[in-house]
């Protein structure tokens, strides 16, 4: 496992590399950044951009999504992996949204993960990209980096995991963490072929060492 002062270089070196990190699902506001989220579960931020530009532009409200039959909504976003229960979901959040919360999309965390379809690495996304409310989301790029440096262990659950980045990294910078352990999982270590032999970070990365010696470069 990664000491403090370890952590601290990860961190800045991934600063470093991805200063512009950023959420790449385009929005404009809370409402339709808790629909992309929900649309991205198993699925990429680029193929759901391009089914929201029109979606967006058909759909501004939780009212107009509830104003089509389950079908049409279902086709609209039929490119998109489970995009049956995408749908049904995307309809009972809108219903819920209007009932409970007057239209709006809450701010606080609890009261978001409480909306169909929403878990909690969605709900974080929500409060810290849209509220800038500190948070760190687990995704499958999150998760594989932290395990991947030693920062969090591998049997570590997805909570677990929250929880020691959480512990780790100063509150104040959960939130571009988030984004820049992002950006380094999706273009440098990638699941498949990540750039190991190339890599600020490989003299501190248990897992780079490892495909390192394998390969027999180390």
């Amino acid at each position: 496992m990664l000491k403090k002062d370890e952590i601290r270089y990860c961190l800045d070196t991934m600063g470093e590399m991805f200063p512009e990190a950023h959420c790449e699902l385009v929005h404009s506001n809370p409402f339709e950044l808790v629909i992309a989220v929900s649309l991205s579960a198993q699925c990429t931020d680029a193929l759901v951009n391009k089914v929201t530009k029109n979606l967006f532009q058909k759909y501004k409200t939780p009212e107009d999504y509830l104003s089509v039959p389950i079908e049409e909504l279902q086709n609209d976003i039929r490119s998109i992996g489970l995009y049956r229960n995408k749908a049904k979901n995307i309809q009972k959040l809108c219903q819920m949204v209007l009932e409970k919360y007057n239209g709006e999309i809450p701010m606080d965390r609890d009261e978001l993960i409480n909306l169909p379809g929403v878990g909690r690495k969605t709900a974080n996304v929500v409060v810290s990209v849209a509220y800038n409310i500190p948070a760190i989301a687990v995704d499958t790029h999150v998760e594989r980096v932290s395990k991947r440096l030693g920062i969090c262990r591998w049997k570590d659950s997805v909570l677990e995991v929250e929880k020691t980045l959480m512990k780790k990294v100063p509150k104040d910078e959960w939130s571009v963490t988030h984004h820049r352990m992002i950006f380094f999982g999706r273009y440098h270590c990638k699941a498949q072929n990540p750039q190991c032999a190339v890599c600020p970070l490989l003299a501190l990365c248990r897992e780079g060492k490892k495909r390192m010696k394998t390969k027999g470069v180390v």
